[in-house]
């Protein structure tokens, strides 16, 4: 890799990846890491001859190295990022999302990066019923992927005090936007209701539907990471990357068939293994200490996701 690429991205062509490449690309060259295991190269398809595309896997130590090194930040996105995944097939997503992380952060620390920000998950706290969730809770993952995404903040910890390198940890809650592929039995829940609303076909809920989420619009996510890669005094920490509000899985699907001016009567399974019952973050720290901001409302959110999916599905 060229030692003028400031930025590199693990996980580019996924749908946080490649929302977070087209913010980077404003600020300097970046070069993108990704074996399309479940990113999708036509993500980046207007910005493909701006970036550096590299098909690697992060699981192959040798070939990561120098992808990484020389950059200034890195931002590890990559991941098998599926609850239900981890337990039908556990042990892919132990080696992406643990061996692949101890590789990413073993290279950078050995590479001379600057800092890296590293995408965790909310669902680390488990079903606590405590809410908002606090960074200073103890967690209590419920599945395999909480516990792999757990280890991975573990090791972010572990990499800057003991090898020097500044690592900030950010706690992803229920990330929606442009670019989610609803095409996966594992895809995310929102993704999945705005394909039966365009196709006008019958979504399944799993449980009651009064499970809620803290459920936040990728650009949001996408200013955060940025944002965590150059405050100050933070190296070594963990922040929520939320919202800060919860809706019910029966209010988002009522509120995007108000969008859409139809009614569509939802299916109603069994709940999932693995899944939580509630999610909201305390967003008072990342406020505070790196200056996030989120600017879309819930609304405002789902209407720019359905308008992209309705002119691509």
């Amino acid at each position: 890799m060229p030692a003028s690429t400031k930025f590199v991205v693990t996980g580019g062509a996924g749908f946080i990846g490649s929302t977070l490449v087209r913010r980077l690309l404003r600020l300097g060259p970046v070069a993108v890491i990704d074996n399309l295991l479940t990113g999708r190269e036509r993500n980046l398809e207007e910005v493909r001859g701006q970036i550096e595309f590299h098909n690697t896997d992060i699981r192959d130590a040798k070939a990561v190295a120098p992808l990484i090194a020389g950059a200034d930040t890195v931002f590890h996105l990559a991941a098998i990022p599926s609850v239900p995944r981890s337990i039908d097939d556990p042990e892919p997503s132990h080696e992406v999302n643990i061996d692949g992380t101890f590789n990413v952060f073993r290279a950078a620390a050995q590479g001379g990066v600057r800092r890296i920000v590293y995408a965790a998950s909310s669902s680390a706290y488990g079903d606590t019923p405590t809410l908002p969730k606090t960074e200073s809770m103890t967690p209590a993952p419920k599945s395999p992927y909480a516990a792999q995404k757990l280890m991975g903040e573990y090791y972010a910890s572990v990499f800057y005090s003991c090898f020097g390198i500044e690592t900030v940890s950010l706690r992803f809650f229920n990330v929606y936007g442009p670019r989610q592929d609803p095409s996966s039995p594992y895809s995310g829940v929102l993704s999945l209701f705005m394909k039966h609303l365009l196709n006008r076909t019958t979504p399944t809920i799993f449980g009651d539907g009064e499970q809620t989420r803290d459920f936040t619009y990728v650009e949001d996510v996408a200013g955060l990471c940025y944002k965590a890669s150059q405050a100050p005094g933070v190296a070594g920490k963990m922040y929520n990357a939320g919202n800060g509000g919860r809706y019910s899985l029966n209010f988002i699907w009522d509120l995007l068939q108000k969008i859409e001016g139809v009614r569509i009567a939802p299916n109603y399974g069994p709940p999932r293994p693995g899944d939580v019952r509630d999610s909201m973050a305390d967003t008072a720290s990342a406020k505070a200490e790196l200056g996030h901001a989120p600017r879309f409302s819930i609304e405002e959110g789902l209407k720019r996701t359905l308008e992209w999916y309705r002119q691509t599905i």
